[in-house]
């Protein structure tokens, strides 16, 4: 009688590390591209049309080198909730789908979907921390006398609740997890079409995921940037401004084009930001089931 060989069992990392996992690898990506995000969020609020060489050239010379990482508790923050949450979900969604199913990944239509969802979820958690963060990294270019001066991103939430109430925190929701949820099937569908492309000329590995990464990044960036504008344009509008005068007024005095500015900056930081979150995530992945 044949020996019957048990087939070892899938191992799978707790839910909680999960989240803790995506939470951490999205801090240490921000800790790099900060200075784009900046850049970037200053280019969108700005009248102007001058390139990002200049405006981060103006913002060293104005206000130091090292104003380059201002908001950087806030993009921190924001790591911690939205990509915490976001790639939590999606992680925990995916193994869920696969243990229903005797181990068989879902198809692409599915992990679209699964994508979006966390995305949104993510969005909406991680909203008070994106307030926070685009009044902190546009604060330097307003005059002296206008500037929020939030110390930390403790101190502009806790100031954004005393002055304008709690409801503010999530002022631009609706456009923010729309954007998530464009940037989420965005980056699934061209990462995957990517990175079949590439696999006939690039090697497996980190090369690999950067090249697709990269493409990715071009194709979101493209699709996701309007919301994203008009989502920075309402979180830093004044008090009592109502989200569609803002609308109106972006696209009355600045046109169309002006939705897509700041592009390079901000592909800049999506691009590297995507790849060096789901390097880090893949090495946490890899030392725990070395060591566990």
């Amino acid at each position: 009688m044949a020996t019957q060989v048990a087939v070892p069992k899938e191992r799978y990392i707790p839910n909680g590390l999960k989240f803790a996992f995506g939470g951490l690898a999205g801090m240490a990506a921000t800790c790099v591209v900060q200075p784009l995000d900046l850049i970037k969020t200053r280019m969108q609020l700005s009248g102007g049309g001058r390139t990002s060489f200049a405006v981060a050239g103006e913002i060293i010379a104005r206000e130091g080198f090292f104003s380059l990482y201002a908001g950087l508790s806030a993009g921190l923050l924001r790591q911690a909730t939205y990509t915490t949450t976001r790639l939590g979900i999606y992680n925990w969604l995916f193994d869920s789908y696969r243990e229903r199913n005797a181990g068989a990944a879902p198809g692409f239509a599915t992990k679209t979907f699964l994508g979006v969802t966390a995305g949104s979820i993510g969005a909406f958690v991680g909203t008070p921390a994106e307030v926070a963060l685009i009044r902190m990294t546009a604060d330097g270019r307003l005059p002296v006398e206008q500037r929020r001066n939030y110390k930390n991103v403790l101190d502009a939430l806790l100031r954004i609740v005393r002055e304008e109430g709690v409801l503010k925190l999530w002022r631009g929701a609706t456009p923010t997890v729309g954007r998530a949820m464009v940037v989420n099937a965005a980056q699934l569908s061209t990462y995957s079409q990517a990175r079949e492309i590439f696999v006939a000329y690039v090697p497996d590995g980190i090369f690999l995921h950067f090249c697709a990464s990269m493409v990715s990044g071009l194709v979101t960036t493209i699709a996701s940037m309007p919301v994203d504008i008009i989502k920075t344009r309402i979180q830093n509008a004044a008090k009592g401004q109502s989200q569609l005068g803002v609308v109106t007024n972006l696209l009355k005095n600045e046109g169309v084009f002006s939705l897509w500015k700041g592009f390079l900056p901000y592909y800049a930081r999506l691009g590297p930001h995507t790849v060096l979150t789901f390097i880090f995530l893949e090495q946490m992945n890899a030392a725990y089931f070395k060591y566990t």
